[in-house]
């Protein structure tokens, strides 16, 4: 009798479950393709989820529609972060739902008002409906039978998800193939047991075994700069100025190294490839890690550059004008070894510059910084915010089209001009940065890369999508000059650290 009345509204939700995912992007394979374990899995989750809702709520019908509404929220949020990122919603993901609550405007502009109405009038009319419409079981059976039964369906779940997760094929840490293969809650779990399971990171061949070699009086300043979504955005359009990055350009023909970064992110997740620099990792070593490292790093220690370069004599110190809190910064950079962090709250709302604190307010905390210090070389790792969207929040500056064009641009071009715009700032602020260098009595490195390409759909539509690669330089205030554009050498984001190192000794 009692089986009767959850059975139905579970057997019924579990297979409507299946052609829901279709909608997603990329299309996970049909549930008859799949291995039988991933879809046993996904049995065994859906079965805990009705479980628990079933128990809060006392009303299977109800567990059921909230369950679903919830899929359809998966569903438009992982549409939204691949029409962005070019990468399926991930179960590491899950917690931005409470950053966007904290940092609305880096995540909402991105879900779009449609979707948010959509999905907040469709949970509110589940809510109301259910509760109007459904008997709560709690009036058919008694409490303590209401209860052994939402367990037992709990304790079955959890036993198939057990068998299952150990049957399942290993994950490729290709977010798209891995959702195609197993299905959205596979994909899921897979993830989320990995990430459980595996609390070390392999750091073997770490550029950060050999000690500097140079006594601590003798070691340059390093300025390190993570420019937000920096790349050359000039080879989109003919139309762009040369000028737009000026200083970048003879910085470039001046520096001991430059050329193309391939970075581990587009468009966002910036800490994949700070942490990519920061460590030398790879992603093959950071292995599930690799989607939100700091996820870890925030309990557990490894070899990084601050903690070399603090062994070495160096005062260590990060500039990131955003929350500390973001990404777990404020427990992850003291762990590896920076003296200090110097967030949003040493910065004012004058000092902004669009949405988020300007370039060249950075290059003046820098410049602070570095008239301060005389005796200790200083290691500052920058984290700048000006150029991150949404940038189709902002309206260009009418000065900017002239600046950066050579004709009016075409319509719909204001997301690439608001960049443009931004991106004069960064170039000057590489001027402002070499000139302080320079003046400097210590010798001094700066190194200057992207972190992704930044979010711009239309543009990149009309113009053609880049290859995702980024830019960087090391310049350094005497030392051996590139010389021309024929000396650039591509390389990989784990692999600039020891360049830094490199040129140090």
């Amino acid at each position: 009798m009692m089986v009767s009345l959850v059975l139905p509204p579970l057997i019924a939700s579990i297979i409507l479950s299946f052609p829901l995912e279709q909608w997603l992007v990329p299309k996970p394979l049909p549930v008859w393709r799949r291995p039988t374990a991933a879809a046993f899995l996904h049995i065994g989750l859906w079965s805990v989820c009705f479980a628990i809702l079933l128990l809060l709520l006392q009303r299977p019908w109800f567990a059921v529609v909230n369950l679903l509404a919830f899929q359809l929220l998966l569903l438009l949020v992982n549409q939204a972060k691949y029409d962005s990122l070019r990468e399926p919603f991930i179960f590491q993901d899950f917690e931005y739902f409470t950053d966007a609550i904290k940092h609305p405007r880096l995540y909402l502009p991105f879900f779009g008002i449609a979707r948010t109405i959509a999905a907040t009038i469709g949970f509110v009319s589940a809510f109301v409906i259910g509760l109007v419409l459904e008997t709560p079981l709690t009036d058919t059976l008694t409490t303590p039978v209401f209860i052994l039964l939402s367990v037992l369906l709990a304790g079955i779940g959890l036993q198939l998800v057990r068998f299952s997760l150990k049957n399942c094929p290993a994950i490729t840490y290709n977010p798209a193939e891995d959702l195609i293969t197993l299905g959205q809650l596979a994909f899921f779990c897979c993830y989320w047991n990995k990430e459980r399971i595996t609390r070390q990171l392999e750091h073997g061949n770490s550029p950060f075994q050999s000690p500097i070699t140079q006594p601590a009086q003798a070691l340059p300043h390093i300025v390190v700069i993570q420019s937000e979504s920096f790349f050359d955005p000039r080879s989109l359009s003919t139309n762009i100025k040369a000028s737009v990055l000026e200083q970048y350009d003879a910085t470039q023909r001046e520096s001991c190294q430059f050329g193309r970064l391939q970075v581990p992110a587009w468009g966002a997740n910036t800490v994949r490839t700070e942490c990519g620099f920061l460590t030398a990792l790879t992603p093959e070593q950071m292995g599930i890690h690799q989607f939100n490292p700091y996820r870890l790093l925030a309990n557990h220690s490894i070899p990084n550059l601050a903690g070399h370069l603090k062994q070495a004599g160096y005062r260590t110190l990060c500039i990131h004008p955003y929350h500390s809190t973001f990404y777990l910064r404020n427990k992850v950079f003291p762990r590896m070894g920076f003296d200090g962090f110097i967030d949003l709250s040493s910065f004012d709302e004058a000092q902004k510059c669009g949405q988020f604190i300007g370039d060249l307010a950075i290059a003046d905390k820098i410049q602070e910084l570095l008239n301060a210090e005389s005796e200790q070389p200083l290691f500052i790792f920058v984290i700048t915010m000006e150029n991150h969207g949404p940038l189709h929040l902002e309206q260009p500056n009418p000065d900017t089209l002239e600046q950066c064009y050579h004709s009016a641009p075409e319509q719909a071009c204001d997301d690439l001009t608001v960049y443009l715009q931004h991106l004069q700032n960064a170039d000057l602020m590489i001027k402002q940065l070499k000139d302080k260098l320079l003046a400097n009595q210590r010798e001094g490195l700066l190194c200057w890369f992207g972190d992704h390409v930044p979010i711009m759909e239309n543009i990149y539509q009309r113009f053609g999508e880049p290859d995702g690669l980024t830019d960087y330089f090391v310049w350094k205030t005497s030392g051996k000059k590139a010389g021309n554009l024929a000396d650039k050498q591509d390389l990989a984001i784990h692999e600039l650290a020891a360049l830094l190192l490199k040129l140090c000794n």
